[in-house]
Protein backbone atom coordinates (compact mmCIF):
# COMPACT_ATOMS: atom_id res chain seq x y z
CA UNK A 1 0.00 0.00 0.00
CA UNK A 2 1.15 3.59 -0.55
CA UNK A 3 2.95 5.48 2.18
CA UNK A 4 0.95 8.62 2.87
CA UNK A 5 3.21 11.08 4.68
CA UNK A 6 3.68 13.95 2.23
CA UNK A 7 7.05 15.54 1.49
CA UNK A 8 7.61 19.26 1.52
CA UNK A 9 6.64 21.48 -1.38
CA UNK A 10 3.22 22.76 -2.31
CA UNK A 11 1.19 20.55 -4.65
CA UNK A 12 1.11 21.61 -8.27
CA UNK A 13 -2.36 21.69 -9.74
CA UNK A 14 -2.76 19.85 -13.05
CA UNK A 15 -2.32 22.28 -15.89
CA UNK A 16 -0.23 24.67 -13.77
CA UNK A 17 2.72 26.35 -15.42
CA UNK A 18 6.28 26.60 -14.19
CA UNK A 19 8.52 24.23 -12.28
CA UNK A 20 6.90 21.74 -9.91
CA UNK A 21 7.89 22.40 -6.27
CA UNK A 22 9.94 19.64 -4.67
CA UNK A 23 10.41 17.74 -7.95
CA UNK A 24 13.66 16.44 -9.41
CA UNK A 25 13.98 14.82 -12.84
CA UNK A 26 16.48 11.96 -13.11
CA UNK A 27 17.73 10.98 -16.57
CA UNK A 28 19.31 7.51 -16.76
CA UNK A 29 21.52 7.48 -19.86
CA UNK A 30 22.89 4.02 -20.48
CA UNK A 31 22.77 1.07 -22.84
CA UNK A 32 24.55 0.62 -26.15
CA UNK A 33 21.42 0.45 -28.33
CA UNK A 34 22.60 -2.72 -30.03
CA UNK A 35 19.63 -2.85 -32.43
CA UNK A 36 20.81 0.46 -33.89
CA UNK A 37 24.33 -0.78 -34.66
CA UNK A 38 26.53 0.39 -36.33
CA UNK A 39 25.17 3.90 -35.73
CA UNK A 40 24.84 3.35 -31.98
CA UNK A 41 27.80 1.78 -30.19
CA UNK A 42 29.19 1.37 -26.70
CA UNK A 43 31.35 4.46 -27.14
CA UNK A 44 28.60 6.54 -28.76
CA UNK A 45 25.22 5.14 -27.68
CA UNK A 46 21.96 6.19 -29.25
CA UNK A 47 21.10 8.85 -26.66
CA UNK A 48 24.05 10.92 -27.92
CA UNK A 49 22.70 10.91 -31.50
CA UNK A 50 20.16 13.10 -33.26
CA UNK A 51 17.81 10.41 -34.59
CA UNK A 52 14.92 12.69 -35.54
CA UNK A 53 16.62 15.32 -37.69
CA UNK A 54 15.74 17.99 -35.11
CA UNK A 55 19.31 19.12 -34.54
CA UNK A 56 19.18 17.89 -30.92
CA UNK A 57 20.36 14.53 -29.63
CA UNK A 58 17.90 12.32 -27.76
CA UNK A 59 19.66 13.29 -24.52
CA UNK A 60 19.39 17.00 -25.26
CA UNK A 61 15.72 16.68 -26.22
CA UNK A 62 15.01 14.79 -22.98
CA UNK A 63 16.57 17.52 -20.84
CA UNK A 64 14.78 20.18 -22.92
CA UNK A 65 11.46 18.55 -21.97
CA UNK A 66 12.26 18.15 -18.30
CA UNK A 67 13.90 21.45 -17.35
CA UNK A 68 10.66 23.48 -17.52
CA UNK A 69 8.99 20.94 -15.19
CA UNK A 70 11.83 20.47 -12.72
CA UNK A 71 13.40 23.90 -12.80
CA UNK A 72 17.04 25.04 -12.84
CA UNK A 73 19.42 22.65 -11.12
CA UNK A 74 16.73 20.00 -10.64
CA UNK A 75 17.70 17.69 -13.52
CA UNK A 76 20.14 14.90 -12.59
CA UNK A 77 21.95 12.82 -15.22
CA UNK A 78 23.05 9.28 -14.39
CA UNK A 79 25.44 7.84 -16.96
CA UNK A 80 28.58 5.77 -17.35
CA UNK A 81 31.98 7.31 -16.80
CA UNK A 82 32.82 6.78 -20.46
CA UNK A 83 29.96 9.06 -21.52
CA UNK A 84 30.37 11.92 -19.04
CA UNK A 85 32.56 14.06 -21.30
CA UNK A 86 30.23 13.73 -24.31
CA UNK A 87 27.17 14.39 -22.15
CA UNK A 88 28.74 17.50 -20.65
CA UNK A 89 29.63 18.74 -24.13
CA UNK A 90 26.00 18.36 -25.19
CA UNK A 91 24.64 19.80 -21.92
CA UNK A 92 27.03 22.64 -21.02
CA UNK A 93 24.52 24.19 -18.62
CA UNK A 94 24.25 21.11 -16.42
CA UNK A 95 25.87 21.76 -13.00
CA UNK A 96 28.79 19.55 -12.02
CA UNK A 97 26.91 18.10 -9.05
CA UNK A 98 24.00 17.13 -11.32
CA UNK A 99 26.02 14.39 -13.04
CA UNK A 100 26.18 10.97 -11.37
CA UNK A 101 28.85 8.84 -13.05
CA UNK A 102 28.54 5.07 -12.73
CA UNK A 103 31.78 3.05 -12.72
CA UNK A 104 30.04 0.23 -14.63
CA UNK A 105 26.49 -0.69 -15.71
CA UNK A 106 24.39 -2.20 -12.88
CA UNK A 107 20.96 -1.83 -14.54
CA UNK A 108 18.21 0.66 -13.79
CA UNK A 109 17.59 -0.05 -10.10
CA UNK A 110 21.13 0.85 -9.09
CA UNK A 111 21.14 3.93 -11.34
CA UNK A 112 17.80 5.31 -10.17
CA UNK A 113 18.31 4.14 -6.60
CA UNK A 114 21.65 5.92 -6.33
CA UNK A 115 20.12 9.14 -7.64
CA UNK A 116 17.29 8.79 -5.11
CA UNK A 117 19.71 8.20 -2.25
CA UNK A 118 21.85 11.20 -3.23
CA UNK A 119 18.78 13.44 -3.51
CA UNK A 120 17.53 12.20 -0.14
CA UNK A 121 20.94 12.92 1.39
CA UNK A 122 21.05 16.43 -0.07
CA UNK A 123 17.44 17.58 0.06
CA UNK A 124 15.43 15.22 2.23
CA UNK A 125 12.20 13.66 0.99
CA UNK A 126 11.51 14.94 -2.54
CA UNK A 127 9.63 13.57 -5.55
CA UNK A 128 11.85 11.96 -8.16
CA UNK A 129 10.82 11.31 -11.75
CA UNK A 130 12.94 8.97 -13.87
CA UNK A 131 12.87 9.44 -17.66
CA UNK A 132 15.25 7.54 -19.95
CA UNK A 133 17.54 9.61 -22.17
CA UNK A 134 16.84 7.63 -25.34
CA UNK A 135 13.09 8.09 -25.85
CA UNK A 136 11.22 10.31 -28.30
CA UNK A 137 8.13 12.19 -27.10
CA UNK A 138 5.57 13.98 -29.28
CA UNK A 139 2.99 16.23 -27.64
CA UNK A 140 4.72 18.24 -24.94
CA UNK A 141 1.53 19.57 -23.32
CA UNK A 142 0.16 16.05 -22.80
CA UNK A 143 3.54 14.90 -21.48
CA UNK A 144 3.69 17.74 -18.97
CA UNK A 145 0.13 17.05 -17.84
CA UNK A 146 0.97 13.39 -17.20
CA UNK A 147 4.10 14.31 -15.24
CA UNK A 148 2.23 16.84 -13.09
CA UNK A 149 -0.46 14.29 -12.26
CA UNK A 150 2.21 11.67 -11.64
CA UNK A 151 3.91 13.94 -9.11
CA UNK A 152 0.65 14.35 -7.17
CA UNK A 153 0.07 10.60 -7.09
CA UNK A 154 3.67 10.16 -5.95
CA UNK A 155 3.14 12.69 -3.15
CA UNK A 156 0.29 10.46 -1.96
CA UNK A 157 2.80 7.64 -1.48
CA UNK A 158 2.44 5.64 -4.69
CA UNK A 159 5.13 4.40 -7.01
CA UNK A 160 3.80 5.92 -10.23
CA UNK A 161 4.40 4.82 -13.79
CA UNK A 162 3.22 6.52 -16.97
CA UNK A 163 1.33 4.10 -19.22
CA UNK A 164 1.37 5.04 -22.89
CA UNK A 165 -1.81 4.62 -24.91
CA UNK A 166 -0.91 1.75 -27.26
CA UNK A 167 -1.36 2.71 -30.91
CA UNK A 168 -0.74 -0.84 -32.14
CA UNK A 169 -0.35 -4.37 -30.70
CA UNK A 170 3.42 -4.10 -30.36
CA UNK A 171 5.54 -7.08 -29.34
CA UNK A 172 8.54 -4.80 -28.72
CA UNK A 173 7.26 -3.23 -25.49
CA UNK A 174 6.20 -4.42 -22.06
CA UNK A 175 2.72 -3.55 -20.80
CA UNK A 176 1.13 -2.27 -17.59
CA UNK A 177 -2.45 -3.20 -16.75
CA UNK A 178 -4.63 -0.52 -15.17
CA UNK A 179 -7.52 -0.91 -12.76
CA UNK A 180 -9.84 1.40 -10.82
CA UNK A 181 -9.41 5.12 -10.27
CA UNK A 182 -7.32 6.12 -7.26
CA UNK A 183 -9.22 9.30 -6.50
CA UNK A 184 -6.03 11.23 -5.74
CA UNK A 185 -6.51 14.98 -5.53
CA UNK A 186 -4.62 16.67 -8.33
CA UNK A 187 -4.32 13.43 -10.30
CA UNK A 188 -7.80 12.78 -11.71
CA UNK A 189 -6.67 10.23 -14.30
CA UNK A 190 -4.45 8.17 -11.96
CA UNK A 191 -5.42 4.49 -11.77
CA UNK A 192 -4.34 1.48 -9.78
CA UNK A 193 -1.66 -0.51 -11.61
CA UNK A 194 -2.80 -4.13 -11.45
CA UNK A 195 0.47 -5.53 -12.76
CA UNK A 196 3.20 -5.55 -15.37
CA UNK A 197 3.84 -7.99 -18.21
CA UNK A 198 6.91 -8.62 -20.34
CA UNK A 199 6.96 -8.23 -24.12
CA UNK A 200 4.08 -10.42 -25.39
CA UNK A 201 3.65 -12.39 -28.58
CA UNK A 202 1.49 -10.90 -31.34
CA UNK A 203 -1.74 -12.68 -30.35
CA UNK A 204 -1.39 -11.66 -26.71
CA UNK A 205 -0.63 -8.07 -27.68
CA UNK A 206 -3.82 -7.94 -29.76
CA UNK A 207 -5.79 -9.34 -26.83
CA UNK A 208 -4.31 -6.70 -24.53
CA UNK A 209 -5.42 -3.89 -26.81
CA UNK A 210 -8.92 -5.33 -27.11
CA UNK A 211 -9.48 -5.02 -23.34
CA UNK A 212 -8.58 -1.34 -23.18
CA UNK A 213 -6.86 -1.96 -19.83
CA UNK A 214 -3.28 -2.36 -21.04
CA UNK A 215 -0.82 0.39 -21.84
CA UNK A 216 2.79 0.36 -22.93
CA UNK A 217 5.24 0.43 -20.05
CA UNK A 218 7.60 3.25 -20.98
CA UNK A 219 9.81 2.83 -17.93
CA UNK A 220 8.89 6.27 -16.59
CA UNK A 221 8.61 6.24 -12.80
CA UNK A 222 7.71 8.97 -10.30
CA UNK A 223 8.09 8.36 -6.58
CA UNK A 224 9.14 10.06 -3.39
CA UNK A 225 12.73 9.30 -2.51
CA UNK A 226 11.74 8.02 0.94
CA UNK A 227 9.12 5.72 -0.55
CA UNK A 228 11.48 4.25 -3.15
CA UNK A 229 14.26 3.71 -0.63
CA UNK A 230 11.79 2.26 1.86
CA UNK A 231 10.55 -0.31 -0.65
CA UNK A 232 14.12 -1.10 -1.64
CA UNK A 233 15.19 -1.58 1.98
CA UNK A 234 12.34 -4.04 2.47
CA UNK A 235 12.65 -5.91 -0.83
CA UNK A 236 16.38 -5.71 -1.64
CA UNK A 237 18.12 -4.76 1.63
CA UNK A 238 21.68 -5.41 0.46
CA UNK A 239 21.20 -3.24 -2.62
CA UNK A 240 19.56 -0.52 -0.50
CA UNK A 241 22.38 -0.52 2.04
CA UNK A 242 25.05 -0.29 -0.63
CA UNK A 243 23.37 2.64 -2.38
CA UNK A 244 22.83 4.53 0.88
CA UNK A 245 26.47 3.96 1.81
CA UNK A 246 27.62 5.42 -1.51
CA UNK A 247 25.22 8.36 -1.27
CA UNK A 248 26.42 9.24 2.22
CA UNK A 249 29.96 9.59 0.85
CA UNK A 250 29.00 11.17 -2.49
CA UNK A 251 29.67 14.80 -1.56
CA UNK A 252 32.75 13.99 0.51
CA UNK A 253 36.40 13.21 -0.28
CA UNK A 254 35.62 9.53 0.37
CA UNK A 255 33.34 9.21 -2.67
CA UNK A 256 35.73 7.39 -4.99
CA UNK A 257 36.95 4.95 -2.36
CA UNK A 258 33.45 4.02 -1.20
CA UNK A 259 32.19 3.80 -4.78
CA UNK A 260 34.98 1.50 -5.90
CA UNK A 261 34.55 -0.68 -2.83
CA UNK A 262 30.75 -0.94 -2.96
CA UNK A 263 29.49 -0.50 -6.53
CA UNK A 264 30.85 -3.73 -8.11
CA UNK A 265 29.02 -5.85 -5.53
CA UNK A 266 25.60 -4.27 -6.05
CA UNK A 267 22.87 -6.50 -7.46
CA UNK A 268 22.27 -5.95 -11.17
CA UNK A 269 18.50 -5.71 -11.58
CA UNK A 270 15.91 -3.52 -13.30
CA UNK A 271 13.66 -1.26 -11.23
CA UNK A 272 10.66 -3.07 -12.74
CA UNK A 273 11.68 -6.37 -11.17
CA UNK A 274 13.17 -4.98 -7.97
CA UNK A 275 10.35 -2.63 -6.96
CA UNK A 276 7.55 -1.96 -9.48
CA UNK A 277 6.28 -5.52 -9.93
CA UNK A 278 6.29 -6.63 -6.26
CA UNK A 279 4.85 -3.31 -5.05
CA UNK A 280 2.12 -3.45 -7.72
CA UNK A 281 1.12 -6.86 -6.34
CA UNK A 282 0.69 -5.14 -2.97
CA UNK A 283 -1.47 -2.34 -4.40
CA UNK A 284 1.16 0.37 -4.11
CA UNK A 285 1.67 1.29 -7.77
CA UNK A 286 -0.33 3.84 -9.75
CA UNK A 287 -0.47 4.37 -13.49
CA UNK A 288 -1.10 7.75 -15.09
CA UNK A 289 -2.27 7.38 -18.70
CA UNK A 290 -0.03 9.12 -21.21
CA UNK A 291 -1.80 10.36 -24.33
CA UNK A 292 1.35 11.73 -25.95
CA UNK A 293 3.30 10.07 -28.73
CA UNK A 294 6.15 7.90 -27.49
CA UNK A 295 8.82 5.64 -28.94
CA UNK A 296 12.00 4.17 -27.50
CA UNK A 297 13.60 4.04 -30.97
CA UNK A 298 14.43 0.40 -30.41
CA UNK A 299 15.48 -0.43 -33.98
CA UNK A 300 15.76 0.98 -37.47
CA UNK A 301 12.18 0.11 -38.31
CA UNK A 302 10.87 2.21 -35.43
CA UNK A 303 13.32 4.95 -36.40
CA UNK A 304 11.55 5.12 -39.76
CA UNK A 305 8.36 6.32 -38.08
CA UNK A 306 10.20 9.38 -36.75
CA UNK A 307 11.56 10.61 -40.08
CA UNK A 308 9.74 12.29 -42.99
CA UNK A 309 9.14 10.30 -46.16
CA UNK A 310 11.13 11.13 -49.25
CA UNK A 311 9.20 11.88 -52.44
CA UNK A 312 6.14 10.01 -51.17
CA UNK A 313 7.92 6.67 -51.61
CA UNK A 314 8.12 5.84 -47.92
CA UNK A 315 11.90 6.02 -48.02
CA UNK A 316 13.41 7.54 -44.86
CA UNK A 317 16.85 9.13 -44.74
CA UNK A 318 18.82 10.05 -41.64
CA UNK A 319 21.60 12.26 -42.91
CA UNK A 320 22.42 14.13 -46.10
CA UNK A 321 19.91 13.31 -48.85
CA UNK A 322 22.51 14.32 -51.43
CA UNK A 323 24.43 11.17 -50.52
CA UNK A 324 21.55 8.85 -51.41
CA UNK A 325 20.76 7.50 -54.88
CA UNK A 326 17.61 5.38 -55.34
CA UNK A 327 16.45 3.68 -58.51
CA UNK A 328 13.16 1.73 -58.39
CA UNK A 329 13.38 1.54 -54.62
CA UNK A 330 10.82 2.45 -51.94
CA UNK A 331 10.12 2.09 -48.23
CA UNK A 332 13.74 1.85 -47.15
CA UNK A 333 15.70 3.34 -44.24
CA UNK A 334 19.02 4.78 -45.39
CA UNK A 335 21.69 6.25 -43.14
CA UNK A 336 24.70 7.74 -45.02
CA UNK A 337 26.70 8.41 -41.85
CA UNK A 338 30.09 7.98 -43.53
CA UNK A 339 29.61 10.98 -45.80
CA UNK A 340 29.80 8.95 -49.03
CA UNK A 341 27.04 8.01 -51.49
CA UNK A 342 24.66 5.11 -50.87
CA UNK A 343 22.98 3.64 -53.97
CA UNK A 344 19.97 1.30 -53.79
CA UNK A 345 18.66 -0.35 -56.97
CA UNK A 346 15.49 -2.42 -57.25
CA UNK A 347 15.09 -3.12 -53.53
CA UNK A 348 12.22 -2.13 -51.27
CA UNK A 349 11.99 -1.98 -47.47
CA UNK A 350 15.69 -2.40 -46.83
CA UNK A 351 17.91 -0.85 -44.19
CA UNK A 352 21.36 0.41 -45.19
CA UNK A 353 23.53 2.05 -42.54
CA UNK A 354 26.93 3.23 -43.75
CA UNK A 355 29.51 4.33 -41.17
CA UNK A 356 33.26 4.85 -41.66
CA UNK A 357 34.23 1.40 -40.37
CA UNK A 358 31.11 -0.77 -40.72
CA UNK A 359 28.10 -1.20 -43.00
CA UNK A 360 24.77 -2.83 -42.11
CA UNK A 361 22.40 -4.15 -44.78
CA UNK A 362 19.16 -5.83 -43.70
CA UNK A 363 15.41 -5.55 -44.16
CA UNK A 364 13.02 -3.50 -42.07
CA UNK A 365 11.20 -6.72 -41.16
CA UNK A 366 14.35 -8.08 -39.50
CA UNK A 367 15.46 -4.86 -37.84
CA UNK A 368 14.91 -6.32 -34.35
CA UNK A 369 17.53 -8.97 -35.12
CA UNK A 370 20.41 -6.53 -35.57
CA UNK A 371 21.40 -7.37 -32.00
CA UNK A 372 22.28 -10.86 -33.31
CA UNK A 373 24.89 -9.28 -35.58
CA UNK A 374 26.35 -7.50 -32.58
CA UNK A 375 26.51 -10.79 -30.71
CA UNK A 376 28.25 -12.48 -33.65
CA UNK A 377 30.83 -9.70 -33.85
CA UNK A 378 31.47 -10.04 -30.13
CA UNK A 379 31.95 -13.80 -30.45
CA UNK A 380 34.48 -13.18 -33.24
CA UNK A 381 36.45 -10.85 -30.97
CA UNK A 382 35.60 -7.74 -32.99
CA UNK A 383 34.61 -5.66 -29.97
CA UNK A 384 36.41 -2.63 -31.42
CA UNK A 385 33.46 -2.35 -33.82
CA UNK A 386 30.92 -2.41 -31.01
Amino acid sequence: MPQSTSPGGAPSAPGADGPIPGFYAVVPAGGAGTRLWPLSRAGAPKFLHDLTGSGRSLLQATVDRLEPLAGPGHVVLVTGRAHVAAAREQLPGLPDDAVVAEPSPRDSMAAIGLAAAILQERHGDVVLGSFAADQVIAGRDAFEQAVREGVEAARAGYVVTVGIAASRPSTAFGYVRSGASLGVEGAPTALHAVGFTEKPDAATARAYLATGDYRWNAGMFLVRTSVLLGHLQRLRPALHDGLVRIAAAWDTPERDAVLEDTWPGLEKIAIDHAVAEPVAAEGGVAVVPGTFGWDDVGDFNSLAALLPSLDGTGTKILGDEANVVRVESAGSVLVPAAGRPIAVLGLDDVVVVDTPDAILVTTRARAQQVKDVVQELHERGLDDLL
